[in-house]
């Protein structure tokens, strides 16, 4: 096969990602051609929604024929609920939106988890059935569809924005889109499309009408996060878990314990700049096409609490589920008959899935004694709706990240303690103090409890956290053979680590300051630097190769 023939078949161990040269080239391509055509608003919305089925088919083979009858159905349910006056009419087609993009989510990314949960609980042995891979054999021939379920790239955010939008036209927050190939590039646009950040399309779509500009401050601003995204990227995320992470959290019960410690302040880091790297170069990519992206991150290990810390990650799913699940329920003013039935949706699946009864138990008691209370002190109940519906939510978003019990798990314990913070924070002393010791420890505690339940989020097998945990409980072994044993097989990325933190923890005035600096320079002056940069990047570039970690997800 020539290199030609390459381009236009899909390998799964090539896609085409970010750190792949064959993005660049791609990218540059799409880039030229949309130059010459962006003056013409439909023309470019149907080059670049071609541009990016060509991108997702790279990426995940023919599964793009998911992301284009998604975007068919959904573009026509959008103008179902614009042009009909009935609201009956509109709750039906935004009902069936919702109904469309969670089972199509269902099906690709949970139905393994939930047939093996099934099987284990009723002692069955009911099998996964690839209905869509038999239709697709059948068109396209045999062999053209693996027979298990692969789960498409991307989905999970490209059914949110789809949710989205035909969600803000019913609550009349935007119009729909003028043509079929707007709305089609606006979910389909590569640089966010399999990984986010989830665009919003009052935020987007209004910009697919606007002239394309680029000045010298843009262009050197997207320069800055592009270069930025690939050092989060190659040097912090996938250097120190190459090296050291997956080492150790792979087989934890082989080093002390105080090494799997410091493998997972380092998961940490490798998970934010894995993340938050991808972000700023879509976010960068995106830029020098003219479209801006809000910001995803915002120094999140900078938090002072639990929940300054999800104000600050992941900031574009966080304001979706705000949006579309925790206001809806009531939020934290009531709660209706959505917030009970959610609530018991969840227990009984927490029955369903897992062997941690103990969890169970909690759950069980807290909401009777939430629900005691309330009866006693009929003032306590709007905490209990709206600590109903932030665990409701916490939990649905751990969901979101994986088909799994530990998913499950860390979500409620994220839900579990911003309950306790916003409690705890009508009575603490330390809520308004400014004082640098003050801020000081509340960073460190909230830092250290988001990397605890991050065990959860990192081991994917059930038990596997506890495993971890008994090893650091255990077999601490703090002392001078475990730190020779550190440094002799860990020392580089430790360094790395080390200097991946002190990057994150500058003040935000020296790296906005950094980057005026960078965008003033002359073109020659910015070209050496990228150089520079690219140089570094590419010695602790590894023949090992790391997709994005929010790939699975």
């Amino acid at each position: 096969m020539t290199r030609f023939d390459d381009l236009f078949t899909f390998d799964e161990n090539h896609p085409l990602i970010f750190t792949q040269l064959d993005f660049w080239i791609f990218f540059l391509l799409v880039l030229a051609i949309f130059s010459y055509i962006h003056k013409y608003k439909l023309t470019r919305s149907i080059f670049l929604f071609v541009a990016s089925l060509f991108f997702y088919f790279k990426t995940s083979g023919l599964l793009v024929l998911l992301l284009f009858s998604s975007i068919v159905i959904n573009y026509f349910i959008g103008k179902g609920v614009w042009n009909t006056n009935s609201q009956i009419k509109k709750k039906g087609f935004v009902t069936l939106s919702v109904l469309f993009n969670v089972l199509t989510l269902g099906y690709f990314k949970y139905a393994y988890f939930f047939t093996e949960s099934f099987n284990k609980m009723f002692h069955t042995k009911h099998e996964v059935f690839n209905v869509f891979a038999q239709m697709g054999n059948s068109v396209f021939g045999e062999g053209s569809f693996v027979d298990y379920i692969v789960l498409p790239v991307g989905v999970s955010f490209f059914t949110f924005q789809s949710i989205s939008y035909v969600v803000d036209i019913y609550r009349k927050e935007v119009s729909p889109v003028k043509n079929f190939f707007d709305y089609a590039f606006f979910v389909s646009f590569f640089p966010q499309l399999v990984a986010g950040p989830i665009v919003r399309a009052r935020d987007f779509i209004p910009q697919i009408s606007q002239p394309y500009k680029l000045n010298h401050t843009d262009f050197s601003w997207s320069i800055i996060q592009i270069v930025k995204g690939f050092i989060k990227k190659i040097v912090l995320a996938d250097y120190i878990a190459i090296h050291f992470i997956d080492k150790v959290v792979d087989a934890p019960e082989a080093f002390p314990g105080f090494i799997s410690i410091l493998a997972m302040w380092g998961y940490s880091l490798q998970i934010y700049g894995d993340f938050s790297g991808y972000t700023d170069i879509a976010i960068g990519v995106s830029r020098l096409m003219g479209f801006r992206l809000l910001e995803n991150f915002n120094s999140p290990y900078n938090a002072i609490s639990v929940a300054d810390f999800w104000r600050r990650w992941h900031k574009s799913l966080g304001s979706w589920l705000r949006d579309y699940l925790y206001i809806p329920l009531g939020g934290n003013r009531s709660g209706g008959i959505g917030t009970y039935i959610a609530t018991m949706v969840i227990l009984i699946f927490m029955i369903f899935i897992t062997q941690w009864y103990w969890l169970l138990f909690i759950y069980l008691g807290l909401l009777i004694a939430y629900i005691g209370i309330s009866l006693i002190f009929p003032g306590f109940k709007k905490y209990v709706h709206r600590d109903l519906n932030l665990l409701i939510t916490m939990v649905i978003g751990g969901l979101w990240h994986g088909a799994s019990e530990n998913f499950v798990i860390w979500g409620a314990m994220n839900g579990a303690a911003l309950i306790f913070y916003n409690h705890w924070r009508k009575i603490s002393p330390y809520e308004n103090s400014s004082t640098l010791m003050t801020r000081f420890w509340r960073i460190l505690i909230t830092f250290n409890f988001i990397t605890f339940t991050r065990i959860w989020f990192r081991l994917e097998d059930d038990g596997a956290p506890v495993n971890m945990l008994n090893q650091i409980w255990y077999h601490f072994d703090l002392n001078t053979d475990t730190f020779n044993t550190l440094m002799l097989g860990f020392d580089t990325a430790l360094y790395v680590m080390i200097f991946g933190y002190i990057l994150h923890w500058l003040p935000s005035k020296l790296k906005d300051f950094g980057e005026r600096k960078f965008t003033s320079f002359p073109m020659i002056i910015q070209s050496i630097l990228v150089a520079i940069m690219l140089i570094i990047i590419y010695q602790a570039f590894s023949d090992t190769f790391k997709p994005f970690v929010y790939f699975q997800f």
